[in-house]
């Protein structure tokens, strides 16, 4: 047997095709995503307070014979600050917990890695799956990793034996707990429609019947659908067009995004839920004892956990990897190329869904940056009672008013 056909052998095939996934997720997609978002922040940080910001790093061309360096719109500051963070002294008090402050920050950035393993980021590509591992209790496993996040917090402040970090880890925790709540009840009416955790599945759902969030016409749009009602049960799921029905199920979907998306604020600890750092109250919060590549794998983990948050928005609600408009979501239909070979029009199509996953990833990145630049931080008592009095029980409201708009739809 030569090796082509050992490698094609459905066992051996998955295992290498998932370790390049995984390589590409990590060092194509984690560590591009991080380094792109933190110069994004420093220039839309600059934009709004009305400065420069980053413009001057680039190529270091002055070494090769030229007058001045090539400034490529300040990109290089992507390459300048995490050698900074490798060349730092990594000072370590002494009074510190030093087994716990060494795991601390790994414990923070590996969350966010295993919630990406279960994102469909595509369709297929050369006819592979464009998702690490399609489990059937997907959404279960995003929840139950990224809780695992806030230990690594907690940890970090305990270990560090300082007023300051230990105060950042009891709010981390507190509030992980209060907005963990809304954030798992929130998908519930989701649940309710597609009638499955299988995040894939609910990709295909939304490719089929529309956006949970947009509910366009996936088959076409027709002026007698409107008139004829078009949205008849069928097999458990519902039949595309856009309808009254359809329109009533909308409603419940953009209160479940909205408590989703504040509710993923407050897990990552950003503006206006950042109260385990809050720079003017506790110096740095749990991060104030780590320096060097300490404090940047908590600064890798935070920005790892918000391509992850948007990955599971974009997933539950923004219609994963598909696109609007094209009805039958084929590469033909797409492309209208008919000479392109069916291989070459299926690999153009997987690009073209990857492309469209990450467009939607990095739209709501560019969200969090924004909030982060232009909102205020609430008090703690502020963002308690927003958690407990208003976000629960809103979620708690809207799976009822799934479940009964159901019931009458069907």
């Amino acid at each position: 047997m030569d090796l082509y056909a050992i490698a094609m052998q459905p066992e051996v095939f998955l295992v290498w095709t998932s370790i390049l996934k995984t390589l590409f997720i990590l060092f194509g997609v984690v560590l591009p995503i991080v380094s792109l978002t933190v110069f994004a922040e420093r220039k839309v940080c600059a934009f709004v307070q009305d400065r420069v910001g980053p413009n001057r790093v680039g190529a270091p061309t002055t070494i090769l014979g030229f007058k001045k360096d090539l400034r490529l719109m300040g990109l290089g500051q992507m390459v300048a600050d995490p050698i900074k963070l490798l060349l730092k002294e990594n000072f370590i008090p002494n009074s510190v917990n030093k087994f716990y402050y060494y795991i601390a920050p790994k414990l923070t950035m590996i969350p966010p890695m295993l919630v990406l393993a279960v994102l469909p980021f595509g369709s297929t590509f050369f006819g592979v799956p464009m998702v690490i591992a399609n489990l059937d209790i997907g959404i279960l496993w995003v929840f139950a990793v990224s809780s695992l996040g806030v230990y690594g917090i907690v940890l970090a402040g305990w270990a560090s034996n300082s007023k300051f970090p230990f105060l950042g880890g009891i709010r981390a925790s507190s509030q992980m707990i209060s907005y963990e709540l809304s954030l798992g009840l929130s998908v519930i009416p989701v649940f309710l429609i597609v009638g499955t955790l299988n995040l894939s599945e609910i990709v295909s759902w939304q490719q089929q019947n529309g956006w949970m969030i947009f509910p366009w016409w996936p088959k076409g749009f027709e002026l007698d659908m409107l008139l004829r009602g078009d949205f008849a049960a069928i097999g458990g799921t519902f039949a595309a067009g856009l309808s009254w029905q359809r329109v009533l199920i909308w409603i419940p979907m953009l209160i479940s995004s909205i408590i989703f998306l504040i509710a993923m604020f407050a897990e990552t600890n950003r503006v206006p839920f950042d109260l385990p750092e809050a720079e003017q109250e506790l110096v740095g919060g749990y991060h104030t004892e780590y320096s060097s590549m300490g404090f940047a794998l908590f600064f890798l983990g935070e920005y790892a956990a918000m391509a992850a948050g948007s990955g599971v928005i974009v997933t539950l609600f923004l219609g994963g990897w598909t696109l609007p408009l094209v009805p039958d979501g084929s590469a033909t239909s797409f492309f209208g190329l008919a000479f392109i070979p069916g291989w070459a029009a299926g690999a153009l199509w997987g690009l073209v869904n990857i492309t469209a996953f990450f467009a939607k990833v990095c739209a709501l990145l560019l969200l969090f940056i924004w909030v982060r630049w232009t909102l205020p931080r609430f008090r703690y008592d502020q963002l308690m009672k927003l958690g407990w009095y208003f976000f629960f029980e809103l979620a708690l409201i809207n799976i009822f008013i799934t479940a009964f708009i159901l019931a009458y739809v069907r």
